[in-house]
C-alpha cells in the first residue's frame, strides 16, 4: 500500500508541474514558472521517496532526498522574491 502511495505522490506533483509550466506558456507569468519548476522538483524528491524505501533498501538516502526537497522549495523562494521586488 506505501508503495502505491507513493507513486501516486510523485504522480501527482509530475501532473501540477506540467500544468503550472503549461499554463506559463500560455501566459508567460513568472511566477507560474517557478512554481511549475518547484512541482517538478518535489516530484522527483518523492520518486527519490520511494527508491530510497521500496527499491534501494540497504542504502540510505535520506540526504538526497532531503537535498532535492529542498532545492526544489529554493527555487520557489526565489521566485517569490525575485518577483515580488517587480
Amino acid at each position: 500500500m506505501a508503495t502505491a502511495v507513493y507513486i501516486l505522490g510523485a504522480l501527482v506533483m509530475f501532473l501540477c508541474g506540467a500544468l503550472l509550466l503549461r499554463a506559463y506558456a500560455r501566459v508567460r507569468k513568472r511566477l507560474l514558472l517557478w512554481s511549475g519548476l518547484c512541482f517538478l522538483g518535489l516530484g522527483l524528491a518523492n520518486v527519490v521517496v520511494f527508491l530510497d524505501l521500496v527499491v534501494f533498501l540497504q542504502t540510505d538516502l535520506y540526504l538526497v532526498r532531503l537535498g532535492t526537497a529542498a532545492a526544489a522549495m529554493l527555487l520557489l523562494v526565489y521566485g517569490l522574491i525575485w518577483e515580488g521586488n517587480k
